[in-house]
Order: structure tokens, then sequence, then C-alpha cells
């Protein structure tokens, strides 16, 4: 893994983790239907970007 991929990796992690404390708060809420839905999609997309960086090693 070259330094644009850990990079990039780095990047996804932290997203994911801000992502995810929203989803968390969303689901509490639950005012907005679509905004989980969003979130759960790029929470999806992220992971699957993520998942792809670490099979290239």
């Amino acid at each position: 893994m070259d330094k644009k991929q850990k990079k990039r990796l780095d990047v996804i992690n932290k997203k994911l983790t801000s992502l995810r404390q929203q989803l968390a708060g969303s689901r509490q809420q639950a005012d907005d239907l679509d905004e989980l839905k969003e979130l759960e999609t790029e929470i999806a997309k992220l992971e699957a970007e993520a998942a792809e960086i670490k099979a290239s090693k």
C-alpha cells in the first residue's frame, strides 16, 4: 500500500467514525427517514471503498 492509499484509508476511517455517530443520533431521534437512508448509503459506500483499498495491498 502506497502513501496515497494509506492517506485515503485514514480519511475514510475518520469519515466513517463521524458518520456512524451521526447515524446513531439520527436513529435516536428518527425524525427524517431519508437522512437515515442517506447516512447508511454513505457508510456502505465508504466501507466498500476501504475494503477495496485493503484488498489491493
